[in-house]
């Protein structure tokens, strides 16, 4: 493990809290889904800064970044590219969509249409773009930060399960605390702090702390620990629909992820515990009744994690650098 690595991805989630203040467990959340290559759904009010965030991991990795703000006009060849004729050269060119960058922002990717949401599940799955039956893939290291209002919004539908699926987690920032709030009013005070956003890595930096991550040593008890937390969910009376078998594989990531992050090269069941809500309670549905109970999947999820007993896998964590 390249311990300079670990300490640059720390200071990427540092430099990004520059902008996003009093968020420090979301920020976390979405740099390890960045080192476990996975996509983040971010889904909230209008106004709490969830795009702020967006741009702000932008700057800080130092990666190519494109927008598009979803409404119901948007179509499929605006995320995907589109081939034209070119009368000088007598061919078809194909002309890049906004999907062709490292980092991704969908806007409200709840206000356009299905047809369009469904652009984006093959270059979520395999980094990859087919036009006009030619498949080109987008460049690496390739990140879909996507936004959504809560549904009941104007305008908006629900995202269907098959995509919600590709997210490796899904992250509510909610209202910032009344300190934090009061920072927030000060630091914008004819200044934006995306401004003072310093780019700590580049994308071929990103890939090579991607690359240990997948190195990280996961025993077969901790897999076996999230196996019976899988099958816990697939039968519990309150959820209609458990954790996939992609959603068992995103925790077992996203596990690597942090055990990577805290600077220890193997995963013990706090980085299992400290994941799951965030990679699978937007996986599991719940029961009407459960849902009329005000029972929410991350309240599940608690319950069973109190239910299976983890592992006695409990190796002390290496230091982390003095900050």
């Amino acid at each position: 493990m390249n311990r300079d690595y670990v300490y640059k991805s720390q200071d990427i989630v540092n430099e990004v809290k520059k902008a996003v203040i009093g968020k420090d467990d979301v920020v976390t959340k979405v740099m390890l889904a960045v080192l476990a290559r996975g996509h983040v759904l971010l889904e909230d009010i209008p106004g709490v800064g969830k795009t702020t965030l967006a741009v702000a991991f932008s700057k800080a990795m130092n990666l190519n970044y494109n927008r598009v703000q979803f409404t119901p006009d948007v179509m499929p060849s605006d995320v995907t590219g589109f081939s034209i004729y070119d009368k000088e050269k007598q061919e078809f060119v194909y002309k890049p969509g906004a999907a062709m960058c490292n980092l991704f922002l969908a806007d409200e990717i709840n206000r356009t249409s299905s047809k369009t949401q469904s652009a984006l599940l093959e270059v979520m799955e395999e980094g990859s773009i087919t036009v006009d039956g030619v498949t080109r893939q987008t460049p690496r290291p390739f990140v879909v930060i996507a936004t959504e209002n809560p549904i009941g919004s104007v305008g908006t539908q629900l995202l269907p399960e098959s995509q919600l699926d590709r997210f490796a987690v899904c992250l509510t920032m909610g209202y910032p605390d009344a300190e934090s709030e009061l920072n927030i009013l000060r630091d914008r005070k004819g200044h934006n702090p995306l401004d003072d956003i310093e780019p700590i890595a580049d994308g071929e930096e990103i890939m090579a702390m991607q690359n240990e991550v997948d190195e990280v040593h996961v025993h077969d008890d901790i897999y076996r620990y999230i196996t019976e937390i899988a099958a816990a969910t697939r039968n519990h009376p309150d959820l209609r629909l458990g954790l996939s078998p992609r959603g068992t594989l995103a925790v077992a990531k996203m596990a690597r992820a942090n055990a990577y992050y805290l600077g220890r090269e193997y995963v013990v069941p706090d980085d299992v515990r400290a994941v799951l809500k965030a990679t699978a309670g937007h996986r599991v549905l719940l029961t009407s009744k459960a849902g009329v109970a005000g029972l929410t999947g991350g309240d599940i999820l608690e319950k069973i994690l109190g239910e299976i007993e983890p592992p006695s896998i409990q190796q002390p964590a290496r230091p982390r650098r003095d900050r």
